[in-house]
C-alpha cells in the first residue's frame, strides 16, 4: 500500500508526491496553495521554455480558444500549417507530423523508420539505440530506451532495439547487420544524468549511416527548441539527421510534440499514422507563439550567455565543495556529486524557507538544472546561493 499525501486526492498513484499543491506560476516562480513561492529550475522537466504563464502563450491560448480549438486532423487548420512552416524553414527537414507527447513522436519515428525499411531495405526493422537512453513510456519507446531495469518491465518487450554505448562508435558498428534500418539517440542523454554525445561521435554516426544506408534519428524532445543555446541540439555538431523528434519545450507547457523528416524518408500512406488531437489549432497556435519568442533577435544568444554564466557559477561551487564535474549544453546542465545525496538535496530544497527551490535528481549522484530559457542572472545567482546553503548544512 502506497502512502497518499495529506491533501484529498483521487489521482492514481504513480509516484510519491510531496504535500504541495501548486496553484499559480509566473516566469521562474511557482506558488502553492498556502502562498509560498518556489524558484523553479525544473520547469516541468524542460517543458516551460518561456517559464510559467508567459504572456505570449496566454495570449495565443485565449485568442485561439475564441476562434477554433479542434477541427479534427482530417482537415487543415491555419496554426498547424504555420508551425510546420516555421519548423521546416529553420531546420534540415521537409515534413512535420504533430503529436501530443515526446513518446508519441518517438513512436512515430520508429514506425516511419520501419516502414522505410520495408520499402527500401528488404524489410529491415532494427533500430540501434543506446545504453541509458530514454525515449518515452510507451511499450516501443521503453524498449528503445536503455534505462536500467526497463528490459523487464511490462515484458515481453518490443524486439528490434539492440543497444550500443554512447560515444563508442565501434559498439555501434558492431551491431549493424542486414536487419538494421536506423540509429536513434538523444544528442544529450537527459535521464542518464545529462551526458552529451560528442560532435565527433555524431559525425561518425552520420558517416556510418551513409555508408550502410541507414536512417539517423535524433530524439530532441529535451534538447530541442533552444534548450542547448541553438534551436536544435544537432546543430552544434553540424550534421543533418534524417528524422528528428520534438516535445517538451515546443508547446511551452501545453501538450505538443512533433516528428520531422526529410522528404526521402516520408513514406507513410493513409492510415499508417494519426492521432485524434494531432496538430489541433489550440496547441499549435501556442507552438507558433513559443517559436516566435525563441527566434526573436538576441533570444538564443541570451540563452547561451546565461548558460555560460550558470555553468561558471556551478563549477565554482563544485571546486569549493569538492564536488564532481558540471556537464551539459545551454540551459540543460548537471552537477555531479561525490555521493548519493542528490534526492535528499532535492527534498530539502523544496522545503526551504521562505522560498522553496525546485531541482531534479535523474541519478542519485546527479542534480539536473532545466530553468526557463529566459531565466535571469539574478535568478541563477539565487539558485546557486540556495544550493550552496544546502551543501553547507
Amino acid at each position: 500500500m502506497h502512502s497518499l499525501p495529506a491533501v484529498p486526492n483521487s489521482l492514481m498513484w504513480i509516484t510519491d508526491r510531496p504535500d504541495v499543491v501548486f496553484v499559480r506560476g509566473n516566469g521562474s516562480w511557482l506558488f502553492d496553495q498556502a502562498g509560498k513561492r518556489y524558484l523553479d529550475f525544473m520547469q516541468g522537466w524542460a517543458v516551460n521554455a518561456l517559464g510559467h504563464s508567459h504572456p505570449a502563450i496566454v495570449t495565443a491560448l485565449t485568442r485561439q480558444a475564441g476562434q477554433l480549438i479542434n477541427s479534427s486532423p482530417a482537415y487543415y487548420n491555419e496554426p498547424s500549417l504555420a508551425l510546420a512552416k516555421i519548423l521546416t524553414d529553420h531546420s534540415v527537414f521537409d515534413r512535420v507530423f504533430f503529436a501530443n507527447s515526446g513518446a508519441e513522436a518517438n513512436e512515430g519515428a520508429i514506425k516511419l523508420a520501419r516502414k522505410w525499411g520495408q520499402l527500401h531495405k528488404n524489410g529491415a526493422f532494427e533500430i540501434i539505440t543506446f545504453d541509458n537512453g530514454f525515449h518515452g513510456r510507451t511499450l516501443a519507446t521503453m524498449s528503445a530506451s536503455g534505462k536500467p531495469g526497463w528490459d523487464v518491465k511490462f515484458a515481453p518487450q518490443v524486439a528490434g532495439f539492440p543497444k550500443a554505448r554512447l560515444n563508442d562508435l565501434g559498439s555501434v558498428e558492431a551491431l549493424i547487420g542486414h536487419n538494421t534500418v536506423a540509429i536513434m539517440l538523444e544528442p544529450i542523454q537527459g535521464e542518464a544524468g545529462v551526458i552529451p554525445a560528442t560532435a565527433e561521435f555524431l559525425h561518425g554516426l552520420r558517416d556510418l549511416a551513409d555508408r550502410h544506408r541507414l536512417l539517423l534519428i535524433v530524439d530532441e524532445v529535451q534538447t530541442g527548441i533552444g534548450r542547448t543555446g541553438k534551436l536544435f541540439g544537432y546543430e552544434h555538431a553540424g550534421i543533418a539527421p534524417d528524422i528528428m523528434t520534438l516535445g517538451k519545450g515546443l508547446g511551452g507547457g501545453v501538450p505538443l510534440a512533433a516528428l520531422l523528416a526529410r522528404e526521402q524518408c516520408c513514406c507513410f500512406v493513409a492510415g499508417d499514422q494519426g492521432s485524434t488531437f494531432c496538430g489541433n489549432p489550440l496547441t499549435t497556435a501556442v507552438g507558433v507563439a513559443v517559436l516566435n519568442e525563441i527566434l526573436a533577435p538576441g533570444f538564443l544568444a541570451s540563452v547561451a550567455d546565461n548558460a555560460a554564466y550558470m555553468m561558471t557559477r556551478l563549477e565554482a561551487l563544485a571546486v569549493t565543495y569538492e564536488l564532481g564535474e558540471v556537464r551539459g549544453a545551454g540551459l540543460l546542465q548537471a552537477l555531479v556529486l561525490p555521493d548519493d545525496r542528490a534526492p535528499n538535496l532535492v527534498a530539502r530544497a523544496l522545503h526551504r524557507e521562505p522560498n522553496g527551490l525546485l531541482l531534479n535528481a535523474p541519478r542519485s549522484n546527479v542534480l539536473r538544472f532545466m530553468p526557463a530559457l529566459n531565466v535571469t542572472v539574478d535568478e541563477i545567482d539565487l539558485m546557486v546561493a540556495e544550493l550552496e546553503e544546502l551543501l553547507w548544512d
